[in-house]
């Protein structure tokens, strides 16, 4: 509980100029899926630890979990 309460804060901070809406969307499916995120988060630290630049280590990181993402958010809608 004080984990996701710490991750909620970040990520308001980190999306402050998302629009309330989308904001709540994003930390929602955050919160639920923080394994994935995490996952993600490795593989697109690994792609720039090898000379990939941030936005196309990102995009590449989600394409490999496009299955997983495409799951959760349908879930979220």
């Amino acid at each position: 509980m004080v984990k996701e309460y710490f991750l909620r804060k970040m990520l308001e901070k980190q999306l402050k100029d998302v629009p309330e809406t989308e904001r709540e969307k994003l930390i929602t499916l955050v919160t639920q899926n923080p394994e994935l995120f995490q996952k993600i988060a490795v593989a697109a630290k690994t792609k720039m630890d090898s000379g990939m630049e941030q936005m196309a280590a990102m995009q590449s990181a989600m394409l490999e979990y496009k299955d997983e993402l495409e799951s959760v958010t349908k879930n979220l809608a």
